[in-house]
């Protein structure tokens, strides 16, 4: 485990008419989202690496499709700094992933088919209106980082 990330296997409830799946409850965590976006990476593709310095990520990988999610940590005061996760995430492991700030974080769609992620961000996308900075620091455009996703 990487400290402050916080990994929930998430449970779907079948019947005869499909499923349903709790993806986020506010007496769950200490968490509280600011907006929403689902997001479709087609097979083979990689998203990310990139981290935020202020901005947690709350995805919600339930399908379809599988990824493999990896997370590095590279705060200097965490118990866990210098560590690296790699984890499947998706139809077969229905999970919700929390990233903390400071955390390296993508995944790459394993699957045969795209596969969906829904993120629940804590932070608005560039601000109210969208005037602000956008907190990123992109390391999958840097051909020196040290965070590959092969």
């Amino acid at each position: 485990m990487i400290d402050g990330v916080i990994i929930k296997k998430i449970a779907k409830n079948t019947d005869s008419r499909g499923w349903l799946a709790e993806i986020y409850r506010q007496d769950e965590q200490d968490y509280k989202p600011a907006m929403s976006y689902v997001s479709l990476t087609k097979p083979g593709v990689i998203r990310g690496p990139h981290e935020h310095k202020q901005q947690s990520d709350c995805f919600v990988f339930i399908g379809p499709g599988d990824f493999a999610l990896h997370l590095w940590d590279r705060r200097k005061h965490s118990a866990t700094n210098g560590k690296h996760l790699s984890i499947k995430v998706g139809e077969k492991k229905p999970t919700l992933v929390i990233v903390p700030p400071g955390i390296v974080h993508g995944y790459k769609c394993v699957g045969q088919a795209g596969g969906w992620c829904i993120n629940l961000p804590n932070q608005l996308y560039r601000g109210k209106g969208k005037r602000g900075k956008i907190d990123e620091i992109r390391w999958e455009i840097d051909p020196a980082s040290p965070y590959k996703i092969e």
